[in-house]
C-alpha cells in the first residue's frame, strides 16, 4: 500500500480515553472509506469500568443498548434515559465458583420475537429470555457432547442461528478434564431444534455474521498465527461452501493490542471488524478501507438498530459510540 494513501483524518482528545490511553485516530487507506465515516465523526465514551465489556445489541424495543461483562458475569443495559444500568445478572454462569476467568454472557442477539438469545460461556449453552420471564435452553450439546463455550451469534431470517464456540470460557481455556467436543466449531441451530457442526477445522472462531443478502457467512478467527477474516458461501439449505480468507489481519499493526473478534456488515456490505488497535473496514471482496483506532483492545461492535448510523463499541473497560455516514442493514 502506498503511503501517500493513508491519511489520519481525526485526532480525538485524550478526555474520551481511560487513564493516558493513546489519543484515537482514523485512519483512511481506500478513498471510499470516506464514504463511510466522516472526517469530523468524534468518539464518545459512554460508560467506563468494566472488566471486559462483549457482545453488544441493540435492543430495539426499549431504546437500549445491551452488552455482556464476560468476567462479572453479568449484562448490562445502556440508554440516553436511563444511563447505565445492571440488566441481568448472572447472565452465563448459574453454577458453584469455579475459578473460571470468563463465565458470563459473550454476545447477544434478539430473535424475531424480541427474545434476548445469549451465549453462555459458564453454562456452556445458548439460552432464551423469555417474554413471561426465565429462560430457556435452546442448545447446550452437539452429539451428546457439551459444548465448549459459545462465544457470538447471528439470527439468520429462517430463525436459524449460527454460533461460534471457542474454549474461551472454559476453565485452562479448555485444557482441562471439563472439555468434551476436539472442535472448536461453528454451528447451525435450526427453528426445529436440531444443532448442526457446519464448521470444524478452525482453530479460534470467535466473531460471526451474515451478509446484508444472507448468502455468506462471515467468521472472525482470533488466532495470532492464523488472524483471518474468512467468508463462506451459503447454499439454499443454510450449509456452507469452500472457506475464503478474506483478509489476514496480521498485516495490520502487530504491536498493536487485539485480534479478530467481533463482526458487523453495513447496508453496502462492508464488514466492520474488531482487532489490532480497535476497528477495521473491509470491502465485501476483502480490501482493508480503513481503520478506526480505539487506543485499547476493542471486543465488538453493534449498530444502533435497523437502518441505524450509530455504531456502538465495546472496548475492554469502555463503551464508546461514533456516527458513520454508512448505515445498518435492513431486515430481510
Amino acid at each position: 500500500m502506498n503511503p501517500s494513501h493513508i491519511l489520519i483524518l481525526a485526532l480525538f482528545p485524550c478526555s474520551l480515553q481511560a487513564e493516558k490511553a493513546p489519543q484515537t485516530q482514523i485512519i483512511v487507506i481506500d478513498p471510499r472509506f470516506e464514504n463511510l465515516i466522516n472526517p469530523s465523526a468524534q468518539i464518545e465514551k459512554l460508560a467506563s469500568g468494566f472488566s471486559w465489556a462483549e457482545g453488544p445489541v441493540w435492543d430495539t424495543t426499549n431504546d437500549q443498548l445491551l452488552f455482556s461483562d464476560v468476567p462479572k458475569n453479568t449484562v448490562h443495559s445502556w440508554s440516553e434515559k436511563e444511563g447505565l444500568q445492571v440488566y441481568l445478572k448472572p447472565s452465563g454462569y448459574t453454577g458453584l465458583p469455579k475459578g473460571n476467568r470468563e463465565p458470563g454472557s459473550n454476545g447477544l442477539a434478539f430473535d424475531a420475537k424480541g427474545q434476548l438469545i445469549t451465549c453462555e460461556h459458564g453454562d456452556r449453552r445458548l439460552s432464551v429470555l423469555t417474554a413471561h420471564g426465565g429462560k430457556r435452553t435452546l442448545t447446550d450439546n452437539f452429539e451428546g457432547k457439551r459444548l465448549n463455550s459459545p462465544n457470538d451469534l447471528v439470527v439468520h431470517s429462517s430463525g436459524a442461528i449460527f454460533f461460534t464456540d471457542p474454549p474461551y470460557g472454559l476453565p485452562q481455556q479448555g485444557e482441562g478434564p471439563e472439555r468434551e467436543l476436539a472442535a472448536n466449531g461453528v454451528y447451525r441451530l435450526d427453528p426445529d431444534g436440531t444443532t448442526t457442526q457446519i464448521i470444524s477445522d478452525l482453530i479460534r472462531p470467535n466473531g460471526v455474521t451474515l451478509s446484508p443478502d444472507e448468502k455468506t457467512l462471515y467468521i472472525a478467527q482470533s488466532h495470532k498465527p492464523a488472524a483471518h477474516i474468512i467468508s463462506y458461501p451459503l447454499d439454499e439449505t443454510l450449509n456452507v461452501g469452500a472457506a475464503i480468507i478474506l483478509f489476514d489481519a496480521s498485516t495490520l499493526s502487530p504491536e498493536l493490542p487485539g485480534l479478530p473478534d467481533g463482526l458487523k456488515v453495513d447496508q453496502e456490505g462492508n464488514i466492520w471488524s474488531t482487532g489490532p488497535g480497535g476497528v477495521f473496514v473491509l470491502s465485501p471482496e476483502g480490501e482493508l478501507l480503513g481503520r478506526i483506532l480505539t487506543g485499547r483492545k476493542t471486543a465488538n461492535l453493534s449498530w444502533g438498530g435497523e437502518g441505524s448510523s450509530t455504531l456502538y463499541f465495546t472496548a475492554h473497560q469502555d463503551l464508546l459510540r461514533m456516527q458513520t455516514k454508512v448505515k445498518s442493514p435492513l431486515k430481510k
